[in-house]
């Protein structure tokens, strides 16, 4: 059977018993990355004036608690070996997992939101109140991500993993969207000026990104983007 979009075959996929070290070291920075994002205004002054001693010590403590929890195979792509071996087996979703993922999807969601709707207002006002968007829109939108979290609403946060052979896509296609549109954003905050042009243009690239990115994880052209045809055993990070 052919498919429109890149698929991987379960029976095709290497089985581990076990992560290697190296593995779980090189998914420890993620999460690292998703629980220093957590305090909006404090990673919002973080980008806008540089570090401070208060995104230091918030570092620290985030550091040290990934790493203890990492230690004990509580994050998820940290434990000693892969939880989900097929991805369409019914089992229950770890607690660890739905708080990390939840974490995760509100990292995601919530910056690029609150971004585009600063373009949005800088393209039709010429000004920018990027500050007083953040500062009043971030704490109600991540409430009610995290609040869709809990109730197990979101993808991969669920409380069954019956799903995680798609629910993986949306979450990594969702990633890798917001990365390359949040990295170019930035790149055109620094390079181009602050006026009417340049901002239309920055909300224009900053949606083509986010379009064209979102376009190709559908098509699976991104790792972990692909849809698994079920038949065997898969491991699901």
């Amino acid at each position: 059977m052919r498919y429109l979009n890149r698929v991987e075959y379960a029976g095709d996929r290497k089985l581990r018993q076990r992560n290697k070290v190296v593995y779980r070291l090189a998914h420890w920075p993620i999460w690292i990355w998703v629980f220093f994002l957590s305090p909006g205004p404090l990673t919002f002054r973080l980008f806008a004036k540089g570090p401070s001693s208060q995104n230091l010590g918030w570092l620290a403590m985030v550091m040290a608690g990934t790493g203890i929890a990492g230690l004990f195979g509580q994050l998820p792509g940290v434990e000693p070996r892969p939880y989900i071996l097929r991805f369409t087996e019914d089992r229950p979703n770890p607690l660890y997992r739905r708080i990390c993922y939840t974490f995760a999807w509100n990292a995601v969601i919530t910056y690029a939101l609150l971004n585009l709707a600063a373009l949005i207002v800088a393209e039709r006002t010429g000004r920018w109140y990027t500050k007083e968007i953040h500062a009043k829109g971030y704490f109600p939108l991540s409430a009610i991500i995290l609040s869709l979290g809990a109730l197990g609403i979101l993808p991969r946060v669920r409380s069954s993993t019956k799903g995680e052979g798609t629910e993986r896509r949306y979450f990594y296609g969702c990633v890798y969207s917001v990365t390359i549109g949040q990295s170019l954003l930035l790149a055109a905050w620094k390079i181009l000026p602050q006026n009417r042009t340049t901002n239309r243009w920055k909300l224009l690239g900053f949606v083509a990104a986010l379009g064209l990115a979102g376009a190709g994880a559908v098509l699976g052209m991104f790792p972990r983007t692909r849809r698994i045809i079920p038949g065997s055993l898969m491991v699901a990070d």
